[in-house]
């Protein structure tokens, strides 16, 4: 009881002060506080009043200093350069930069693409230490190897364009010279072809397919780069190449490995490639000005920002729907293309929320929430493609 009024009297003092301050005459004399606890024996304690009005709330949180924002920064830097992105440190560390000319962050679709590819196959146990071995050599030739290979050349080509668009790479920014970059790129494309022609003996092919298939890509990534045809001048060509990289030839990588690589399969994945130029289409938007400078006819480019987006989309929607018709109809894998449809439809999504209001601004984001659902779509059409084969 005691406690009540104390509570009522320190309520009624707040009600009082706030009237003053509103009407400003005088507020209303009470008893203090603390002698009333005293004449009533109840220990002394600060209630919790609420604010009057025009107070602001102190908040408590602490406030991250200027010397812990700028570490968080340093250490955001440190890790974008090591993944070879956008907004990275300017490493002087020669051993780094060789890794940021490799961008590890573009080996992930290459390594996936052979997880993909393994599955389709029919034949690829997942519990087998040997397979598992097998599968990340195939992975190390795909991703490190000759995705670093593509990526290290298309840098060196790139000098003048990236010192427009990105002039914070390591050659443009003249931390790295051209002799130490010309002789990575001959190093990674020896290994690449290496461990093909060690895994076509490890699985005992007669021809040498993995060895083929490394050549033929790394012949690819050079005419992508490289004048006089430098394929990434052209939109389309450039696109679809870069597309098919991404998705086919990875893909063929790890069938050929634990299966045999059939036509339709063939077929059928360069075709869901034309999502993968979908893709690549996503990057040119952060580049058209560098482009036009340079005089490459990327898409945006070519037809202006709010044509590009929409065939963008519609490559990348429209194969997946396709190739889940296929699953459902052509391969009898109902289940399987009901996972697909329902991975498209969060794409679907994303489009719509931020790439097509503004596919500058937004490509990354959408980069991040839509494209696992488009990879999980890969891995399932290739668990379609076992299924069927394993039949």
């Amino acid at each position: 009881s005691a406690r009540n009024m104390l509570l009522n009297k320190s309520n009624v003092a707040c009600s009082s002060q706030c009237v003053a301050q509103r009407t400003g005459l005088p507020a209303r004399p009470s008893l203090p506080l603390a002698s009333s606890r005293s004449m009533l024996g109840v220990a002394s304690r600060q209630p919790s009043l609420a604010p009057c009005a025009g107070r602001q709330p102190v908040s408590t949180r602490a406030q991250p200093t200027e010397k812990e924002a700028s570490n968080k920064e340093e250490a955001n830097s440190a890790a974008r350069q090591m993944m070879g992105m956008k907004g990275a440190a300017l490493e002087t560390d020669v051993n780094k930069i060789r890794v940021q000319l490799m961008k590890p962050v573009t080996w992930i679709p290459l390594i996936w693409g052979v997880a993909c590819g393994a599955a389709a196959s029919g034949h690829y146990q997942w519990n087998n230490p040997t397979q598992i071995a097998q599968l990340l050599t195939c992975m190390m030739m795909s991703g490190p190897a000759l995705t670093g290979f593509t990526q290290t050349i298309n840098d060196y080509f790139d000098k003048e364009i990236d010192a427009i668009n990105e002039p914070y790479r390591p050659i443009p920014s003249g931390r790295i010279s051209e002799g130490e970059v010309i002789a990575q790129i001959w190093v990674l494309l020896g290994a690449g072809i290496g461990l093909a022609f060690l895994l076509d003996n490890w699985v005992g092919h007669e021809f040498p397919t993995l060895t083929a298939l490394a050549a033929f890509g790394s012949f690819i990534s050079y005419i992508y780069s490289a004048p006089p045809l430098k394929l990434k001048q052209s939109g389309w060509a450039g696109n679809y190449a870069l597309g098919s990289s991404y998705i086919a030839l990875p893909w063929w990588a790890g069938q050929s490995l634990f299966g045999t690589l059939t036509p339709d399969v063939a077929i059928l994945t360069i075709l869901y490639s034309i999502a993968g130029l979908g893709i690549a289409i996503v990057n040119d938007f952060k580049s058209i000005e560098g482009d036009r400078q340079m005089g490459l006819n990327s898409l945006p480019v070519a037809f202006g920002v709010d044509t590009a987006k929409y065939i963008c989309v519609g490559s990348i929607d429209i194969t997946q729907l396709g190739v889940a018709a296929y699953l459902a109809f052509g391969l009898h894998e109902n289940t399987y293309a009901a996972i697909l449809l329902a991975l498209v439809l969060p794409q679907i999504f994303f489009q719509v929320k931020y790439f097509l209001p503004d596919p500058i601004a937004n490509d990354v984001t959408y980069q991040a929430r839509a494209q696992p659902f488009l990879v999980f779509g890969l891995l399932t059409t290739g668990l379609a493609v076992g299924a069927s084969n394993s039949m």
